[in-house]
């Protein structure tokens, strides 16, 4: 019976970490497209308003400050220092998005690590006028590209992801590279870059 009590009470221990609310939503651009996760880490833009790859949680992670992730990959929309978008499996600083409202109540999602070092224009997440990912230092805000209206489907409660350093990963022991930083991260969206772009 204490055995059991002690479990439940470990159990209820772990329920009561502090908790956000966020939102399950679609995000749709103003381009014409749902921005959409696909299977094998491809982000790009759908037509489609069923696709069930274009269902994020929006997580709070700060003031104004979400992280993007897929409802059914569990992957993290993240920007790396070149501003090409790719997905990760872990929450790192580069997953971290700020979320400002633009006029019309269109949103816009910058990158909270990197921006122009010399302008200090941030760097955007963008689709463009095909629906293909944009790299984030080529989008405006004050384009359409930039432009999403979230569309809400529920309000969840989510654990604070944990954060993972970038160096951290990068030094991963297993030999092989970590996924949040090579092949599945699938940089620019999936699209193919040239081997200098990588991370590594």
């Amino acid at each position: 019976m204490s055995g059991k009590t002690k479990g439940k009470e470990e159990r209820d221990h772990a329920t009561k970490e502090p908790q956000l609310k966020g939102i399950v939503t679609r995000l749709s651009s103003r381009q014409g497209f749902q921005l959409q996760m696909q299977p094998d880490g491809t982000i790009d833009g759908t037509k489609d308003e069923d696709s069930t790859y274009a269902v994020f949680n929006l997580i709070p992670v700060g003031l104004r400050v979400v992280a993007i992730q897929g409802v059914q990959t569990k992957l993290y929309l993240a920007m790396n220092n070149e501003g090409f978008v790719y997905t990760s499996e872990h929450f790192t600083p580069e997953c971290k998005f700020k979320e400002s409202v633009f006029e019309n109540y269109y949103v816009t999602y910058s990158s909270m690590m990197y921006r122009q070092q010399n302008s200090g224009r941030a760097w955007y997440l963008g689709l463009n006028k095909d629906g293909a990912i944009m790299k984030g230092n080529h989008v405006k805000k004050n384009k359409a590209a930039a432009h999403f209206i979230p569309k809400p489907l529920k309000v969840a409660m989510y654990r604070e992801p944990s954060l993972h350093d970038l160096t951290e990963l990068s030094r991963s022991s297993s030999g092989t590279p970590t996924k949040s930083r090579s092949a599945s991260n699938l940089l620019n969206g999936g699209r193919k870059t040239p081997s200098n772009d990588d991370l590594s």
